[in-house]
């Protein structure tokens, strides 16, 4: 079974073919750094109000180790437990995204804070800044969660594994990056850092495959084990996506409590609820918030570029990708 002990070396006869089905869309997605042009927004910074620029400031500060913690738990606690060679492929891919996201916002700290000392303490926001260390100790305690487990050898260490996989799924990339992803594309649809935009649209990407993976293996896993995933399970998941709801609400608080016009924290928080819903659905769990989701923006915004990515060649991206996508997949 795919969470058995040990490393399956062999790719045939393919025993889990839709995982390498995943890794190779994922090469037909790449993107680079070089490709995205940032310098057009350094005039738009001047124009953002003293509210906006904390927006921003924050945001960045955010980004600037966000896909170094979720690489870290790659590396550490994911990589060696998937006993498929085909899913291992996956996320040796993966990892390369996540290294690609921290080149992004490397370059993009470079570009919107050329002060090395303003630097610098963006790099430390996990340290000083409240909404930003509430976020990073929600990640850390997940992913000390597995603690010394080398290999899974009960039903107790398979179910620890999983929820570790589903929180760095659906909370992390799949809550806290798409709560960063919609003040983006906020300020966006103020006419505002197309550059920054343009970029996200390729981390968005990236972001919206490794959550399908991920909760293909957990698909993979329910049907090979069907007793694993409990009720008391699916309650540990209701309440991990319910605390990471409040950690993003907290964050929401910090950016737009200095009142930015057009997004007030009561609509960011009906967002995440949306947001939180839409990932418990995905692992087959009915809603607990029943929002609607009330930024109108996240469902205009590029929708012509964003559905059609998967069906044309787009001179930005280096390679084209077969299918289709919508946002209310992933938002």
């Amino acid at each position: 079974m795919l969470l058995d002990p040990g490393l399956d070396l062999t790719l045939r006869p393919m025993r889990y073919p839709h995982f390498f089905d995943r890794y190779r869309d994922a090469i037909k997605n790449t993107w680079t750094v070089e490709e995205v042009d940032l310098h057009s927004d350094l005039t738009d910074l001047d124009k953002l109000s003293a509210a906006e620029r904390h927006l921003v400031s924050r945001l960045v500060a955010f980004f600037a180790t966000g896909d170094t913690i979720v690489a870290n738990n790659l590396v550490l606690n994911l990589y060696q437990h998937v006993n498929s060679p085909e899913g291992r492929l996956y996320l040796s891919r993966q990892l390369f995204e996540e290294a690609v996201h921290v080149q992004f916002y490397l370059n993009l700290l470079d570009t919107y804070v050329p002060d090395e000392d303003e630097r610098t303490a963006a790099f430390a926001a996990v340290e000083n800044i409240p909404s930003i260390r509430r976020k990073a100790e929600f990640c850390f305690r997940w992913i000390d969660s597995l603690g010394d487990l080398k290999r899974l050898e009960t039903r107790d260490d398979r179910r620890a594994f999983l929820l570790n996989l589903i929180c760095f799924a659906a909370c992390i990339e799949g809550l806290f990056f798409y709560g960063a992803f919609a003040y983006v594309y906020f300020l966006r649809s103020r006419g505002l850092l197309h550059g920054l935009a343009s970029g996200t649209n390729w981390v968005f990407r990236d972001e919206s495959m490794h959550m399908a993976f991920a909760f293909d293996v957990v698909d993979t896993v329910r049907a090979e084990e069907p007793d694993l995933f409990d009720d008391e399970m699916a309650q540990q998941v209701r309440d991990m996506l319910a605390e990471a709801v409040e950690c993003e609400t907290q964050f929401a608080e910090d950016l737009l409590g200095a009142g930015v016009s057009g997004l007030p924290v009561a609509d960011m928080r009906a967002y995440l609820e949306h947001v939180a819903d839409r990932r418990l659905e995905q692992l087959g769990l009915k809603p607990v918030y029943g929002t609607a989701n009330p930024l109108g923006f996240m469902e205009l915004q590029d929708v012509q570029e964003l559905s059609n990515f998967f069906e044309r060649r787009v001179s930005a991206y280096q390679v084209a990708v077969g299918g289709s996508v919508s946002f209310d997949d992933d938002f």
